[in-house]
């Protein structure tokens, strides 16, 4: 598919698509038909699987958590960690038996972990059952490949790259009542020598802004309380549009729809993080009080080697303007322990930025090299075990500063969404600043916004409605 394909032009092949397989489902199946999705890795393929479900559902599946009862089972891959495509593997090998037994079951792969070259092969040679591999750029011809097989053709293998575009109006299911994604851009242009991302997701690519706000519009009036904004990067949202925006600005035109809701946002790369933003966060009192800023190593030796454009000085230097514009604010990270050539000192480096920033809370991964990255070709002489005993001390540091940063909230009140039921007449809700409380309530409360007292820390921080 080439670019100079409308979206319309895709939008109308993918619904030719959805009424014959429309037409034909009654001639192979004496029920409705079920499908089953498994979805590994980041919010974006949560999001993915959302649009996946809605295509599905247009053609007349119905879905179903059981792969054994389904007669189509998806895979939405993950590339990022090779213990993600352990994980898949070893789910798509018990599709075998199912084949076996239930005749006329499609199996698919598809996702990050798919559109690697190297990994269709795989899939092509070792797993003979799979009907159809495709990657991350051909959602929206789901209903081809599956009218192509249910019609005897053979197995179907598309990881093609020439189509790079964010297709609107997807059909959409909607996994959630109370938060909702709404992805604002897709691929990646930063390149870190570490990750796989964009080189299986293509570079960035925003949709446009009344796209955006439409779709928030829409949640909102459908009765969503959380919008959670999406991308690889959504600092550098606006990137290649013919309207000059950026993301802070289109942070205020969300902030601007009338509701009474919350925005959220991940990921943020560091170096495009810019006062304007922070005003804007300051500004919109719908934007959450968090900040996830990934800033993987405190060693400007490391930080150069994983190509990440901005050193330990300057991370600082931008949580401290932080600090000082957004009252409240929290902070979290992710840490990569061990990349390729990392010393002991480096890694000290790293506890020296942990303890100075005070994160709320860290998400931290040994390094895992990712064939197709330049890091995966990096001599990397300390052991995995040595790497072990320096995550244990990185996660030590981080649960005593966790610790003091939730005794803190000890006697405060805030504005909560209550999220869910943890069982026993208990709630669980998020603060704006994302700090999470459990409460004691009626599970009519669920979805309402409420004031919570802060009574205690045990290992997690328990409250009063007021």
């Amino acid at each position: 598919m080439s670019n100079n394909i409308s979206n319309q032009q895709m939008l109308d092949t993918m619904q030719g698509y959805i009424e014959r397989v429309k037409e034909i489902i009654p001639t192979l199946y004496d029920h409705t038909p079920l499908a089953c999705i498994n979805t590994y890795g980041c919010q974006q393929n949560v999001s993915d699987s959302e649009r996946i479900k809605g295509i599905l559902e247009a053609m007349g599946y119905a879905l179903t958590d059981d792969y054994r009862e389904a007669d189509f089972v998806l895979f939405n891959t993950c590339a990022v960690r090779g213990h993600a495509e352990d994980r898949v593997f070893g789910n798509i090998g018990r599709t075998k038996q199912l084949k076996k037994d239930k005749g006329g079951v499609l199996v698919a792969v598809c996702g990050c972990m798919a559109q690697q070259e190297i990994i269709c092969d795989k899939v092509k040679k070792s797993y003979p059952y799979v009907d159809m591999l495709f990657g991350t750029h051909h959602i929206q011809n789901i209903p081809e490949y599956i009218y192509r097989r249910l019609t005897g053709s053979g197995r179907i293998f598309d990881i093609s790259t020439d189509f790079n575009e964010v297709v609107e109006g997807l059909p959409i299911h909607r996994d959630g009542k109370i938060k909702g994604w709404l992805p604002i851009m897709h691929g990646c242009d930063n390149f870190c020598t570490y990750c796989i991302v964009p080189y299986v997701r293509g570079r960035e690519k925003s949709r446009k802004p009344d796209d955006v706000l439409a779709e928030a519009k829409s949640m909102i009036d459908a009765g969503f309380k959380e919008i959670m904004l999406l991308g690889q990067n959504v600092n550098s949202y606006g990137k290649g549009l013919d309207e000059e925006i950026n993301f802070a600005e289109l942070l205020r035109r969300i902030n601007a729809i009338e509701g009474d809701f919350r925005i959220r946002f991940m990921t943020s790369h560091p170096k495009d993080c810019t006062v304007e933003l922070l005003e804007a966060v300051r500004d919109c009192e719908k934007v959450e009080r968090h900040l996830h800023l990934p800033f993987q190593s405190g060693s400007d030796r490391i930080l150069k080697a994983m190509n990440r454009r901005y050193d330990s000085e300057g991370y600082l230097n931008l949580i401290k303007k932080a600090k000082e514009l957004i009252p409240g604010v929290t902070f979290t990270s992710d840490i990569i322990v061990g990349f390729p050539g990392e010393t002991y000192d480096d890694f000290k480096e790293t506890l020296r930025v942990v303890k100075e920033v005070g994160f709320q809370a860290l998400f931290t991964f040994i390094y895992s090299p990712r064939n197709g990255t330049p890091a995966a070709n990096m001599d990397d002489p300390v052991s995995r075990e040595e790497k072990g005993v320096w995550f244990s001390e990185l996660l030590a540091v981080q649960e005593e500063i966790s610790k003091k940063n939730y005794e803190a909230y000890v006697g405060t009140t805030h504005r909560v969404l209550c999220e869910e039921s943890v069982g026993e007449g208990r709630l669980s809700g998020k603060t704006s600043a994302s700090v999470d409380i459990e409460f004691e309530g009626d599970e009519s409360l669920i979805g309402r916004f409420l004031e919570v007292r802060v009574d205690k820390f045990t290992n997690l921080l328990e409250g009063t409605i007021v």
